[in-house]
């Protein structure tokens, strides 16, 4: 199966420690991802932040709802790097992937944060054009999540 890798960037109008702020704990990732989907942190890890999350140890399955409401996939979250207030790498397993990274790091440039995110992913299900199908969808999910990240600082 093919392993695929979308990176996306934008520029927010606000400070990285701001960012930072926003983008690590569950409101936040959340907020990003609305309409379309929300995530749940696993039992005995509501409300940490992805600061609170022991480095290379899974802390469960963190549930993807289509919507806020249809379970569809979950992430056995997992951080194995941390740079706090400028990077965090995710390494996971989902139902739907075999593998599943993603990295953002936050820069500060002229006039606020330049936010990356690149991530690498690798379908389970051996379909003939499933991979490059869901690399546009990723793609355009975080595309989404960058103007969401966007509306919430104000631009």
């Amino acid at each position: 199966m093919t392993t695929r890798t979308v990176e996306n960037h934008v520029n927010v109008p606000a400070a990285a420690s701001d960012v930072w702020d926003r983008a690590v704990n569950p409101d936040g990732i959340n907020f990003e991802m609305r309409p379309w989907m929300t995530m749940s942190m696993p039992p005995g890890a509501a409300g940490l932040s992805v600061e609170d999350i022991p480095l290379g140890q899974p802390v469960g399955r963190a549930w993807l709802r289509l919507f806020g409401l249809i379970p569809f996939d979950f992430d056995r979250l997992t951080i194995v790097e941390l740079e706090s207030g400028r990077r965090f790498l995710e390494r996971s397993t989902m139902l739907s992937m075999r593998c599943w990274e993603h990295e953002r790091t936050l820069t500060p440039v002229a006039g606020g944060t330049r936010v990356h995110d690149r991530v690498t992913f690798r379908p389970r299900l051996p379909i003939p054009g499933l991979a490059a199908l869901l690399e546009r969808v990723v793609h355009a999910f975080f595309r989404h999540r960058h103007r969401r990240l966007q509306e919430y600082f104000g631009k």
